[in-house]
């Protein structure tokens, strides 16, 4: 801040100048006293001057309605959202979002150090202020084919950088428990260079969680339940809340939010579609779920704001208080909390669900061109068993979590599986899609329910190869070109004819489609995939998929490199 500036709002905020804005007559959120507070709000440029009385050049009438602190999502991958950073900016800010924390290891394990310069730079073209987490794990595992291998020596530029927090979810949870030499090049990295790092523990108690929390991790997003979140609290972590479009953990979690550790609980949306934000909200829509499940307001406030500020260190923020940013949302209620208008950094930037700003767009064609395949056809999916008894990853509602179960199934003479509309279990493939390697692994998925045609993703958590499900070889493999021709996305096809697709040619990722096209395009492949193809009705088609090859999370995933116990962390023989 130059000293005309320190002048002028200190001038503003005693009453010696008019403010530049004035929103007058709100009930203004205090987080530190946990009071609303009758008054006005005068604005300086992009800080808030003060709250009290007050006249303006401009004066906005707030007529009751309550002013809160901007909303910091905690922890978001703006690639699960297939936009580009502009795209959600549009979507996320009439919601109330602010502030992202954006871990961008989605792009990075496909382009490396040149996706994270775009999303860097796309960011600029929003009003969403973009924060970001340098990926700490790309690989996310040694056991699949990634588009990038970063350590702690590329990693050395980038963490210094201005708009970069600190280390990303620290997938790799062994490594910090067994204190594996690269990993700890890659801690003492962030705690040299003052940055946080990001938690990702899944199921992790006792004193394994001690020994991660030794390295002082932040925060985890992985809490299943109210005790996995009460352990990390009282290890010195922040709890990550999430709710997102697969996974849906708020309701139980918030059994565990008590008085005496509100503080150290955070809202998150980890992986969110357009889809949802259109129909659910955002953070307000967490926000709203808290209240119903008997969180005071001001509580759950907190979590969406002064909390998350802290734990991230943004101390300009969080607060609606004299020399803050003037990051503003204008409530009509404390219940449903509907948004009025917005504000980042002093600037009217939506109002009544409506972004106000201009959009444009970073170029992409750093970021594009990303599917090589190697000698692909339907022989791809050969298997060849000599038994009938197989190991199935089987789907657990309302999340990515999976079971290891077993079944019998159905061969031909040449050792094929042979698909049943009887027994909800398809073939799944993954494809290695970066360097033309040609590895590929199948398996077996249950409760998909998927009963004609095939699916093809470009998108599979978190080295995203290509991941595909279907009735037949035929149609995966027919699935699968097509989506190598539209240069990666989605793929839904039914009798080799394509019923619904979303092309996504940053990096097979993200397309730069405005949020509501990208939504109605999601809208249809959803009615595809429930209408023509049968899947399952209580899963995601999309989002489920996706994660049935992220071999951190329990129990059961394929790679390119095979079926792979999360448990055991070992590779295991689709036979049994």
């Amino acid at each position: 801040m130059e000293k005309e500036t320190l002048k002028k709002l200190i001038q503003t905020a005693s009453g010696e100048i008019e403010a530049e804005t004035v929103i007058k007559n709100c009930r203004v959120l205090d987080v530190f006293s946990g009071e609303f507070i009758e008054g006005d709000i005068a604005l300086f440029g992009e800080y808030i001057a003060g709250v009290g009385a007050y006249r303006g050049k401009q004066e906005i009438d707030a007529q009751g309605r309550y002013a809160v602190p901007g909303f910091i999502d905690s922890h978001i991958h703006i690639e699960s959202s297939y936009l580009c950073p502009e795209e959600l900016g549009r979507l996320l800010v009439p919601h109330g979002g602010t502030t992202i924390i954006a871990d961008p290891h989605e792009i990075v394990n496909v382009c490396g150090i040149t996706g994270l310069d775009y999303m860097m730079q796309a960011a600029k073209h929003t009003a969403l202020d973009i924060q970001f987490m340098l990926p700490s794990c790309v690989p996310a595992t040694p056991f699949e084919h990634s588009g990038a291998a970063i350590f702690a020596p590329e990693m050395e530029e980038p963490i210094q950088r201005q708009n970069i927090l600190g280390l990303g979810e620290f997938m790799n949870f062994p490594g910090v428990v067994s204190a594996e030499d690269s990993v700890l090049d890659k801690l003492l990295l962030a705690k040299k260079s003052g940055k946080l790092i990001d938690g990702h523990a899944p199921g992790l108690t006792g004193m394994q969680l001690n020994a991660y929390a030794a390295a002082r991790i932040q925060n985890d997003h992985e809490c299943a339940a109210p005790q996995d979140m009460q352990t990390r609290i009282s290890r010195g972590m922040y709890a990550l809340l999430r709710e997102g479009s697969a996974c849906h953990d708020l309701r139980k979690l918030l059994k565990g939010v008590t008085p005496e550790n509100s503080r150290r609980c955070l809202l998150c949306s980890d992986d969110r579609q357009p889809k949802t934000i259109l129909e659910e909200g955002h953070l307000d829509n967490h926000l709203k779920i808290c209240v119903e499940e008997g969180i005071d307001p001001v509580t759950a406030l907190r979590m969406a704001t002064l909390n998350a500020a802290e734990c991230f260190r943004l101390y300009d923020r969080g607060a609606i208080a004299p020399g803050y940013r003037a990051d503003i949302v204008l409530l009509d209620d404390v219940t449903d909390f509907t948004v009025d208008k917005v504000w980042i950094r002093g600037i009217l930037t939506a109002e009544r669900g409506v972004y106000l700003l201009p959009v444009t767009h970073e170029d992409i064609s750093a970021v594009t061109g990303s599917i090589h395949l190697k000698d692909f056809s339907r022989e791809t999916f050969r298997m060849r068993l000599s038994g009938n008894q197989v190991h199935v990853i089987e789907l657990t509602p309302d999340g990515v979590v999976t079971k290891k179960s077993t079944a019998e199934i159905t061969l031909d003479d040449q050792g094929e599986f042979v698909w049943s509309p009887r027994e909800d279990i398809a073939k799944i493939a993954v494809l290695e899609r970066h360097k033309a390697t040609g590895t590929a692994a199948c398996g077996f998925l249950k409760g998909y329910g998927i009963q004609q045609g095939a699916i093809a993703l470009s998108i599979a958590h978190d080295s995203h190869n290509i991941i595909t499900v279907g009735v037949s070889d035929k149609e995966m493999a027919y699935a699968v070109n097509c989506l190598a021709e539209q240069n990666g996305g989605i793929v839904l096809v039914k009798d080799e004819e394509v019923v619904a697709c979303m092309p996504m040619p940053i990096a097979g990722l993200m397309c730069s489609l405005p949020g509501h096209e990208a939504a109605r395009q999601l809208s249809r492949i959803h009615e595809a995939a429930y209408g023509q193809l049968g899947v399952n009705p209580h899963v995601d088609p999309v989002m489920t998929l996706c994660f049935m090859s992220l071999a951190v999370i329990p129990e059961l995933k394929l790679t390119d490199m095979g079926l792979f116990d999360v448990t055991s962390f070992s590779f295991i023989p689709v036979e049994i």
